[in-house]
């Protein structure tokens, strides 16, 4: 059973013998790295990296439910993405607009 299993797996569209399988693969480097940012000082995130990385999430994980065949591998990387960059962006904003310890000017 296991095997007829790992054969569909192989032989399926979207399978380890195409690109369809290893660029969302190679793409969770992206959301993994992300996850490490999270000890990262929100003040070091960057908003055009975080906006990329959030709607590029978004973006395609709407696309990888549309297409044939359905490509689940890209569809739970993005989602990953999309959630990542959503809880960076959150992080520096609350940092930069929310954050009770601005700096105030001095009067020096």
């Amino acid at each position: 059973m296991a095997a007829s299993k790992i054969q569909a797996l192989w032989n399926h569209p979207a399978g380890p013998k195409t690109i369809h399988f290893w660029a969302p693969t190679f793409k969770w480097g992206i959301s993994i790295a992300n996850v490490a940012d999270f000890t990262k000082p929100p003040e070091k995130l960057s908003y055009p990296q975080q906006i990329a990385v959030t709607f590029t999430g978004l973006i395609w994980s709407r696309y990888s439910t549309v297409i044939t065949p359905k490509n689940w591998n890209l569809f739970s990387v993005n989602v990953a993405m999309a959630g990542t960059g959503t809880y960076q962006l959150y992080r520096k904003i609350r940092l930069d607009y929310f954050s009770e310890a601005q700096e105030l000017p001095t009067n020096e």
